[in-house]
């Protein structure tokens, strides 16, 4: 017996996230629109490169902006046709490509840093009110952080997130910045530039701390080894179910959908199977935070390949393909009543048969009949029945290790 119990769609849907995501990187465009501009008009006119070479590192954040924006548009779709499992990973792609964006902005920063050890022409000496902007982009980009990871910690977005720690980096940029100027209006023209490869470091870790999740949720890495405990023992804690095995899961933009086989006593109904392992992904949804759907399977034994050879589960692929043995050369319910109808040729009870429940259970086949009480011709001719339909079983198929009589 087997039944898989999952929702229709998963709802990736969040208005609240939706909304709030939406007006803090308004936000954020905004004020990069703003300080791109004053930077970029006082690093000119304050004949400061380090000011106007910052201008375009804010200008990336603009981008940066619209490219969360298109992702919020587009994460928020509900599940469809082409998307079933929703379109939450085009927020974890976002994140993957401002990571991306980071690590180069840590690779310019170094570069220019290392151009301005090698150039051996002297800068001219920037304005003081270069120094009053580089501070006061260092400040507002700071604000702007913290503002953005706030939303970011409230939603656990990582996008929202990545876009918090590029707003954090142009604050660190600004703060080179701001030494470069200082340094060089105190005689110390190269002071920014050693400090720019400290900070290009700091860039680039927050980068691969941002970048290296999103590539492991794309690959399909399952969650760690405390939130599969947890699942484990949710779905253990379900009545009926006796164990689990084949757990697997995956994360989708922040949640995760999980896949299991649980064992259920063999002569359940179907109807109780299904009614267990809806259970189960109700418990599941409800009582572990990061699951937002889950894919129950039952199963009526341990068809793993370490309970059928004693060997290696090895990988999921080799797991399922090895995983059906145990039934998948058995017959069909149509080629055995066939078989059926010729074995109980010569049983005059055979014609009165009102129902056969199979059972598929260690490689093997259990039958149960339904017969009328009218078939019995004294009380006690049950047994000698049930002798002469397992007789004919056996010498029919010898697959069927059973058959039971059932009375009414």
């Amino acid at each position: 017996m087997g039944d898989h119990s999952h929702s229709r769609v998963v709802d990736t849907g969040d208005p609240e996230r939706y909304a709030v995501s939406r007006r803090v990187t308004w936000v954020s465009v905004f004020v990069n629109l703003v300080l791109t501009v004053v930077q970029f008009v006082i690093g000119i006119m304050g004949n400061s490169q380090a000011l106007v070479a910052d201008s375009i590192h804010t200008l990336s954040d603009l981008i940066t902006d619209f490219m969360v924006l298109f992702a919020l548009f587009h994460s928020k779709k509900a599940a469809d046709a082409e998307h079933p499992y929703g379109h939450e990973r085009i927020e974890t792609v976002t994140t993957l490509l401002l990571g991306i964006m980071l690590l180069t902005v840590g690779i310019g920063i170094v570069w220019r840093a290392g151009a301005r050890f090698l150039d051996a022409e002297p800068l001219p000496a920037p304005d003081l009110i270069t120094l009053w902007a580089a501070l006061f982009t260092m400040a507002a980009k700071e604000i702007l952080f913290r503002y953005l990871l706030r939303a970011a910690e409230r939603f656990n977005s990582d996008m929202l997130r990545a876009n918090a720690w590029h707003s954090r980096s142009d604050a660190v940029s600004s703060l080179v910045v701001v030494a470069g100027i200082g340094g060089s209006l105190v005689g110390f023209a190269y002071l920014d530039a050693a400090a720019a490869v400290v900070v290009a470091i700091m860039i680039g870790k927050v980068a691969f701390d941002l970048g290296w999740p999103a590539i492991g949720e794309l690959v399909d890495t399952g969650l760690d080894k405390e939130q599969l405990q947890d699942i484990r023992r949710v779905i253990l804690g379900v009545d009926g179910v006796r164990e689990l095995h084949l757990l697997r899961t995956r994360r989708v933009g922040g949640r995760a959908l999980v896949d299991v086989h649980i064992i259920v006593d063999e002569d359940i109904s179907v109807s109780e199977g299904h009614y267990i392992s809806e259970t189960v992904r109700v418990r599941l949804v409800s009582e572990v935070g990061v699951v937002a759907d889950a894919l129950v399977h039952i199963d009526p034994e341990d068809d793993t390949p370490t309970a059928m050879d004693g060997g290696s589960a090895g990988t999921a692929g080799a797991t399922f393909r090895q995983a059906v043995i145990p039934v998948y050369d058995l017959p069909s319910r149509a080629t055995l009543l066939a078989q059926l109808k010729t074995c109980f040729q010569d049983i005059d009870a055979a014609a009165h048969i009102e129902q056969v429940t199979l059972h598929y259970f260690g490689g093997r086949l259990r039958i149960e009949l339904l017969l009328p009480l009218t078939v019995l011709a004294t009380p006690t001719a049950g047994a000698d029945l049930a002798a002469r339909f397992r007789r004919a079983v056996t010498a029919c198929n010898p697959l069927i290790e059973n058959l039971d009589l059932r009375f009414h």
